[in-house]
């Protein structure tokens, strides 16, 4: 009988699962609306108002930590944030990085409280600025910044980076990135410009995917222990003041928008991107955060955008406080919520929180609205599979800042330096030449990171690891300190010692001449005068009236104008900002033992009122009197070896509006070193409705070559290169003759 029972146990058991097996699972996205819908469901509307608030990690914190020190939280506080006002998400650090053992300590109490404390349990979204390396975690593998990282038109390695960041950031315990800045560096004066990939929108958009994708994976499943939430940023338009200066006006068309500023984060958005920040500022007198057009209508209409959206630092109150288009705070918050605002950064306060509370009671701001993006925030946070452990995994601490990150930063940094001038091959130095070093950035890690380094300013010296070295320090190691000798020469902007630095150089065989900035970030980086300053031009001089030859190395967030001083300096080499392995790596290529290989990302300009771009109107260079005359040209970069372009051909000279165009090139190292080179291929539409750009990158390709290889290498064209935004402001692609240019090879064709 016994038997007989199991047997038909079994066959019960059996069929219910063919049952099980014939009915089709449901997709994860509807699984995950499900989710959102049962939890909305539950949620009082001060529960959800609490989802859409972000405040500061100063807000919960004791307020007695010393720089460098354990950072506590206030029980108190953090009951008060999340239990009473219901908190949603935490951000930032108070004063400087945290090891992560801090770290892991901070995330931990937050989270009991959130998942422990609160009637639905639900946990706190943490967001960073992880901009470079998880640069707010003691210890961890810095990179260059992004203008450096553009600077080595190496996809793989931008990939790489965000795959590392995000281990290292979620190894802290922390979920969320607010990275990429997907911002176009168009405008050489704006203190964020390192932040970016530079000035063309075809370079930054390839470097922004290759990053999201190294964040959320190929597949973006951010529920991956190792993977964080992208943050695109500052969507839109934020980089291109009129004034240069950080948080400032912008004056830009339609055209020029979706020509130059929408491309990056439309390729980010159909890379699977989960998070929009908001520029901090305004476009042609709206303020972005209070624009239902930009971030509803074009984002998600437009652009597909699905995922929630969160300002910039007190840019809704700003609304009212700063920009005057609200009357009262109040006001601010209904404009930035039914603009298309999910997440307020408020970040110090819980005044909109009250706010809005109170317009949702009123009927002022829909119910519909709230529970649009607090569902897009929960979602969020279900496919971080924080509502499965929203705590940190200890096991991410072993592989954190290990010595593979480590080279993949140096590689990074190898490749970030770009060689602008090398007059009679000055450089390599022999490794028995006698050196001075001299000038503001050879003693500072501070002035190789710039600013979100350890501190927001990065300018805390005092706070850098002794284990890495600055530019002296990596001479020193790698000629002999008996060969290298030091004078400060000069700070940033004054004089100290130019007389002793220019005696000391009369005893070395060559002068290196650390120039450049000191680290900044945003608002407190503003300048007037892209000049170098003074001093600094002043030691040049100095120098150069010894008779000695010079190299001037240049570490600096944008390109400060050194017209002055180059015809005096045969070598000048642009580190820019290349992080903790910027010495070691800036070393290692004065020594020959790097060639190196970076391009630049921006125009360098000579004038400081001439900011013509690379992919200038053919107005711009119609006569010696109105020509695109930078100091050294987008894309530009020598090498110790020598390359030879040949053989451009077009696998058609006439294509049909839909068909690809495959184009071949040969290139040859025809030096006496390997080194690597970046085939940079520009399209030229010669004749279009809308007053072409007499070229525009269309593609690129890094190859490394022995000396005397040659290789073949294919670009394949499709539509989408060939089209531009017309007068409708629409993309269009017009019939004509277009040229196809690799460095001084052209080809044209006709798209019929």
């Amino acid at each position: 009988m016994r038997n007989r029972t199991l047997f038909f146990l079994v066959c019960l058991f059996a069929a219910a699962m063919s049952l099980f097996a014939d009915q089709p699972s449901k997709p994860k996205s509807a699984v995950l609306d499900e989710q959102v819908a049962a939890l909305l469901s539950k949620m009082t509307i001060e529960e959800k108002v609490g989802q859409m608030t972000q405040v500061t990690i100063d807000v919960v914190a004791k307020n007695d930590r010393a720089a460098g020190g354990w950072q506590y939280l206030d029980p108190e506080k953090l009951r008060n944030a999340i239990i009473k006002y219901n908190v949603g998400s935490i951000l930032n650090v108070a004063g400087s990085a945290y090891t992560i053992d801090n770290w892991h300590a901070i995330i931990t109490q937050i989270q009991d409280v959130a998942t422990k404390q609160t009637r639905l349990k639900i946990p706190i979204i943490y967001g960073i600025d992880a901009v470079h390396g998880a640069n707010y975690t003691i210890d961890a593998t810095i990179f260059p910044q992004n203008l450096a990282m553009a600077s080595t038109w190496n996809i793989e390695l931008m990939k790489k980076s965000g795959e590392i960041t995000a281990h290292e950031v979620r190894a802290s315990g922390i979920p969320w990135n607010f990275n990429p800045v997907l911002d176009i560096g168009r405008q050489p004066l704006w203190p964020r410009l390192f932040e970016t990939f530079g000035e063309d929108p075809h370079l930054a958009s390839v470097m922004g995917v290759a990053y999201v994708k190294g964040l959320e994976g190929e597949d973006n499943d951010i529920g991956r222990r190792d993977k964080v939430a992208a943050c695109l940023k500052h969507y839109l338009g934020y980089s291109f003041p009129i004034s240069g200066k950080d948080r400032t006006p912008a004056y830009i068309p339609e055209y020029l928008l979706r020509e130059k500023f929408v491309p990056s984060f439309e390729t980010a958005i159909d890379a699977g991107a989960h998070t929009v920040m908001v520029n901090s500022s305004e476009i042609n007198g709206v303020p972005v955060h209070a624009s239902h057009y930009y971030l509803t209508e074009l984002l998600r209409e437009q652009l597909g955008f699905k995922g929630f959206v969160v300002s910039d630092w007190a840019d809704i109150i700003n609304l009212y406080a700063r920009d005057k288009v609200a009357a009262t705070p109040k006001d601010a918050v209904r404009q930035a919520v039914m603009a298309g605002v999910d997440m307020s950064m408020v970040p110090l306060d819980f005044s909109f929180y009250d706010h809005l509370v109170d317009l949702v009671r009123e009927g002022s701001v829909l119910m519909s609205r709230i529970d649009e993006a607090v569902g897009r925030i929960l979602r969020v946070k279900l496919e971080l599979g924080l509502f499965d452990s929203a705590y940190p995994d200890k096991k991410l601490k072993e592989e954190f800042a290990s010595q593979t990150s480590q080279n993949f930063a140096l590689q990074a940094a190898r490749e970030s330096i770009v060689l602008l001038k090398n007059q009679d091959n000055l450089l390599p130095l022999a490794k028995s030449k006698k050196i001075l070093v001299t000038g503001p950035t050879a003693t500072k890690l501070a002035s190789l990171n710039g600013g979100w380094t350890i501190t927001w300013q990065g300018n805390d010296e005092s706070l850098y690891p002794k284990n890495k070295d600055n530019v002296l320090q990596a001479i020193e190691k790698k000629f002999g300190k008996a060969n290298v000798s030091y004078v400060p020469g000069t700070k940033f902007t004054e004089e100290i010692d130019i007389a002793a630095a220019a005696q000391a150089a009369a005893q070395a065989d060559v002068v290196v001449l650390c120039l450049g900035e000191d680290a900044y970030c945003e608002t407190p980086g503003n300048i007037n005068d892209l000049t170098l300053p003074a001093a600094q031009v002043n030691l040049v001089n100095a120098i150069h009236a010894t008779g000695k030859p010079l190299v001037v190395l240049l570490a600096e967030g944008r390109p400060r104008i050194i017209r002055d001083i180059v015809d005096k300096a045969p070598a000048i080499v642009a580190a820019f900002l290349p992080g903790m392995e910027g010495g070691t790596a800036i070393a290692e290529v004065l020594a020959g033992e790097v060639n190196p290989s970076g391009k630049l990302p921006i125009t360098y300009p000579k004038h400081v009122n001439d900011f013509t771009l690379y992919d200038h109107k053919f107005s711009e260079h119609s006569s010696a009197f109105q020509a695109y005359d930078p100091q050294f040209p987008f894309g530009h970069g020598l090498s110790y070896t020598t390359f030879s372009y040949s053989d451009l051909t077009l696998q058609k000279t006439k294509i049909r509006l839909g068909e690809e165009l495959k184009v071949d090139v040969t290139l040859k190292n025809t030096g006496i070193r390997a080194g690597q080179e970046v085939v940079q291929l520009y399209l030229t539409d010669l004749v279009a409705s809308v007053t072409p750009s007499m070229k525009r990158l269309k593609g690129f390709q890094k190859i490394e070559l022995a000396p005397g290889e040659s290789t073949k290498i294919s670009f394949i064209l499709h539509q989408d290169d060939l089209s531009f935004i017309g007068r409708d402001n629409k993309p269009v692609v017009e019939p004509g003759e277009f040229k196809v240019a690799i460095k001084d090879l052209s080809q044209v064709f006709m798209l019929e």
